[in-house]
């Protein structure tokens, strides 16, 4: 039986390899009461994908002296760590409800792995807004603005997991595992975990404004999640990871008001 430390860290593992793809020892196994256990994990993983974008960031920026490449280089190194899962349920969720009027097609439609067009139209259309988005922040914050985004987004998409039911039947989803009810202490700690990076930003640019994003964060999935109840009685896998990328991009967009607005 593993000790306490090594338990955790497990878990940990567990996570980096569900959401990355990044490799894992050996020892760390897989199994899908792992895997649902992982899940408090999810934030954390954040903290990596952030990481890795804002140093693809400066790096691009110390090399090239070009702010745009810099920021296309924070998104490749997300988007290759990632594998582009969560723009990849985006993209699915898109397709699903533009293209499906019943529950069934929907859920047809999310689970063929063809690109359609609302997919290519809304993924690109995102993709472009968080780029925008974060050009107009000061090149200073767009470090913190990526670690304060990237976990927090993925905290918000943890909540949908607490508070609604999965909405597939079959239990061969790749996501079934993930999707099992969490505990409200699983819940505190993963919210922990990916709001450290926000709190730390606010002691550190003395901006308490900055709290206030939890505010859009919790309009922005309160009414996706009310919507994919609305259509499919509950959420997908492909639906938490669209509201990771809504609410990524949720989050650049307040920041971009408080620096407009000089607060930060």
């Amino acid at each position: 039986m593993d000790s306490w430390p090594r338990h955790h860290l497990r878990l940990f593992l567990t996570a980096v390899q569900f959401y990355t793809r990044l490799p894992v020892p050996a020892w760390v196994g897989h199994s899908d009461e792992l895997l649902n256990k992982a899940t408090v994990y999810f934030p954390v993983v954040g903290w990596l994908v952030g990481g890795a974008a804002a140093a693809a960031y400066a790096g691009g920026r110390l090399l090239f002296r070009h702010d745009d490449v810099a920021l296309l280089l924070s998104l490749v190194a997300s988007v290759l760590l990632t594998g582009a899962f969560h723009e990849d349920g985006f993209a699915d969720t898109c397709d699903g409800f533009g293209g499906g009027w019943t529950r069934l097609k929907i859920l047809a439609i999310m689970k063929d792995s063809r690109l359609g067009t609302y997919g290519a139209v809304g993924l690109g259309l995102l993709l472009a807004l968080k780029l925008a988005a974060l050009r107009g922040l000061p090149p200073a914050g767009i470090g913190a603005a990526l670690l304060v985004a990237h976990p927090l987004s993925r905290a918000t998409a943890l909540t949908c997991i607490f508070t609604h039911e999965y909405a597939r039947d079959n239990e061969d989803s790749k996501a079934k595992p993930v999707a099992k009810k969490i505990s409200r202490a699983e819940l505190a700690a993963g919210l922990l975990l990916g709001g450290l990076p926000l709190l730390g930003y606010a002691a550190w640019a003395r901006c308490p404004a900055l709290l206030l994003v939890l505010v859009p964060l919790a309009g922005a999935k309160t009414g996706l999640a009310r919507y994919f109840q609305r259509w499919l009685g509950g959420y997908t896998g492909d639906c938490l990871g669209a509201i990771q990328q809504v609410a990524e991009g949720v989050i650049y967009l307040f920041l971009l008001i408080l620096t407009a607005w000089s607060f930060i």
